[in-house]
């Protein structure tokens, strides 16, 4: 029985160490910045949360949850988040509250 126990320790060791390995791969790593203006590219879009991740142009990767205060525009024109897709050119103006990124204004500029 003992013999048992320890194959089941390790495997629960093994079991555990890919579960974090997984979970750390599969979190998206994001810069924090100052409040200001970014041009960048669109990197990944999250419909259901209403949410997208910005790569700047100097490389830096922005999380941004828009609000309802989020104008959202391209041509001039307020346009419906579901006109965002990734690898779009936006510039998007964010302020930063604590650890957060509010998107302020994104422009499409396609």
């Amino acid at each position: 029985m003992s013999k048992n126990l320890e194959h089941m320790k390790q495997f629960v060791k093994i079991f555990s160490g890919f579960l974090m390995l997984f979970f750390f791969a599969s979190c998206e790593s994001t810069d924090a910045v100052e409040s200001g203006t970014y041009a960048g590219t669109v990197d990944e879009v999250e419909a259901a949360k209403t949410e997208i991740y910005v790569k700047t142009d100097d490389g830096k990767t922005l999380e941004l949850y828009f609000t309802d205060e989020t104008a959202l525009t391209m041509n001039g024109e307020v346009v419906d988040f579901s006109a965002l897709e990734k690898g779009m050119a936006v510039e998007v103006e964010v302020e930063k509250v604590g650890k957060r990124l509010d998107p302020i204004s994104v422009k499409i500029m396609e």
